[in-house]
């Protein structure tokens, strides 16, 4: 049976964000969120619609906000060298337990990984061009969301982009999540957080409207199949 979707469940916390988390099995959550992620966020659409446009006119630099496992950060970094283009990009996360992860697998990414929040960089004056998370929204209440927003607006360049990307609550996407992961819950997502913490995260998470309510002028937030939200500002140039 389906729990009640008709209100954020801001009390429900993700057993991979208790500090007390069994190591092994958060490992292996952060090894699973690149397939898992491929499936559900679609990163190639990030890429084609707010990337590759920017890297085209010279290199671009990027900041993933909770990136967690920086299973995002790679995706691009592979799409841009793939196709010639160049970037710095940098992995943020207060979590040190999923920085150290991140760093140890970065492979050939080159990507910069840092332990610490939005709003640090923001402070030391710190700017990007892309500004962008992954799953992180619902892991904020509205007066974190609100201070995300404004870090986001003094991190991003002139001329830059802030894409902040998250799952939409609803019946549908926690019957679809429920469903898949199901097939997969005593083989590929074993010994992982990846389907209880999901179907949590489905229940945290914001929907299209509520959202909407909550951003300031210049945010506009826009659906998208399948059951997902991308909260996203323009800094004006001049």
């Amino acid at each position: 049976m389906a729990p009640d979707l008709r209100e954020r469940a801001v009390d429900l916390r993700e057993l991979m964000d208790d500090p007390e988390a069994d190591l092994r099995m958060l490992e292996r959550t952060y090894r699973r969120f690149a397939v898992v992620n491929a499936l559900v966020s679609r990163p190639g659409l990030l890429y084609r619609r707010h990337v590759r446009p920017r890297a085209r006119r010279g290199e671009v630099r990027i900041l993933d906000i909770g990136a967690g496992g920086g299973d995002l950060c790679r995706y691009l970094a592979g799409r841009l060298r793939r196709d010639g283009l160049s970037a710095r990009i940098t992995a943020l996360d207060p979590d040190e337990r999923a920085i150290d992860w991140a760093r140890a697998h970065d492979g050939t990414a080159g990507v910069e990984y840092r332990c610490a929040d939005s709003a640090t960089l923001a402070d030391a004056g710190e700017r990007f061009d892309i500004v962008i998370s992954n799953h992180l929204l619902h892991h904020l209440d509205s007066a974190e969301l609100t201070a995300l927003l404004r870090d986001s607006e003094k991190l991003v360049e002139p001329g830059g982009v802030v894409a902040h990307q998250d799952i939409a609550r609803g019946r549908a996407a926690y019957a679809l999540y429920a469903a898949g992961t199901a097939l997969f819950a005593k083989n590929l997502l074993a010994d992982s957080f990846i389907r209880i913490d999901g179907l949590r995260s489905i229940r945290r998470s914001y929907t299209a409207a509520e959202l909407d309510a909550v951003t300031t002028e210049g945010w506009r937030v826009r659906s998208a199949l399948p059951a997902r939200l991308e909260l996203r500002w323009e800094h004006p140039l001049g």
